[in-house]
């Protein structure tokens, strides 16, 4: 059996706390970060105001839940943020380690955003149908503009961002991974019908989801992964790039993270983006996210970074001024 580090334990235990989502009962990993996993339950907001909605989808003999954010006022035609949870956490899970920063971004455009659950707490490739259902059921009740439809993902949810990434594209336009990379039979396997943007958040010391590859979770029982750089090879393989600029993270309001290294493909098909943050000493973590003082031992891995809203920009929804009518 290969040797675990003292973190990685600490990781492992510290993912076992139950904790109560609005849709069902789930074990958490956001306690990897120190957040507690503390939710109220899906409730609307009433007339004019935003809506959190718990929703159910059958998919042949499964039957899945989601999360549903619906601002008050929803754009004529509004984007749509498809959020995806990391293994043994759910919808709420990854709302609130996103410190529910998607949601108020929301409110300012108009858009949609939706965190759904899996149905094993762990994603797998048969759940692509139930998100490809998922979406098309809030098309016909919403005015979804399809060319704003798009995917991020903690962890193992981003490990189904560039799953859909390689098999999705004709739906999904652009996709962020945060914490993730691809194995060697997808990165074989990763022919999309159309190049879409693609950036992956990565923290060189995640003890979980190797950086530079190899195995995956605790005793390396989550298989095996090509590394970060491979990955964002691979796409810009896909993306028909041509090379490679690097650079230190843009500055922000809390200063020049010293920490994060930004890679961008150049030479790309039709403009398309592909990115890499690097995360010096970063861990498995939302960076952005809010540390528990419990969990000392994870701090300090690009507090600057807001994954959140990097992901936003990424995506060109801090762009957008669209006019809102009521939901």
């Amino acid at each position: 059996m290969r040797p675990v580090s003292a973190l990685a334990l600490l990781l492992a235990a510290s993912s076992l706390a139950p904790a109560v989502s609005g849709c069902y009962t789930a074990l958490t990993v956001g306690s990897i970060q120190g957040v507690p996993h503390l939710t109220v339950p899906c409730t609307d907001g009433g007339p004019g105001l935003p809506q959190r909605r718990c929703e159910t989808l059958t998919v042949g003999e499964t039957t899945y839940t989601y999360r549903l954010y619906v601002p008050a006022a929803v754009a004529a035609a509004a984007p749509l943020l498809v959020v995806l949870h990391g293994a043994y956490q759910d919808a709420a899970g990854i709302e609130d380690m996103a410190g529910k920063g998607f949601d108020r971004r929301a409110d300012q455009i108009g858009a949609l955003v939706v965190y759904p659950n899996s149905a094993r707490r762990m994603w797998h490739v048969d759940d692509v149908g139930f998100l490809r259902a998922m979406v098309e059921t809030l098309r016909q009740r919403y005015p979804i503009d399809s060319e704003r439809i798009f995917v991020t993902g903690f962890s193992a949810g981003g490990w189904m961002t560039l799953f859909l990434a390689c098999q999705s594209s004709d739906l999904f336009r652009g996709f962020v991974a945060v914490a993730a990379n691809i194995g060697e039979q997808l990165a074989h396997n990763c022919h999309p019908p159309f190049a879409r943007p693609v950036a992956m958040i990565h923290g060189t010391a995640d003890p979980f989801v190797p950086y530079s590859g190899g195995a995956k979770g605790l005793f390396g029982l989550g298989g095996r992964s090509i590394g970060a750089e491979a990955t964002f090879a691979t796409f810009r393989t896909v993306a028909g790039c041509s090379g490679v600029e690097s650079e230190p993270a843009q500055q922000s309001a809390q200063g020049n993270p010293p920490n994060v290294l930004v890679h961008r493909a150049t030479g790309c098909q039709e403009g398309i983006n592909v990115v890499l943050y690097e995360i010096k000493g970063g861990v498995h973590v939302w960076p952005g996210a809010t540390l528990d003082s419990r969990s000392p031992m994870l701090r300090g891995s690009a507090p600057e970074l807001d994954a959140t809203q990097e992901a936003w920009h990424f995506l060109g929804l801090d762009t957008i001024r669209a006019q809102a009518t009521p939901g």
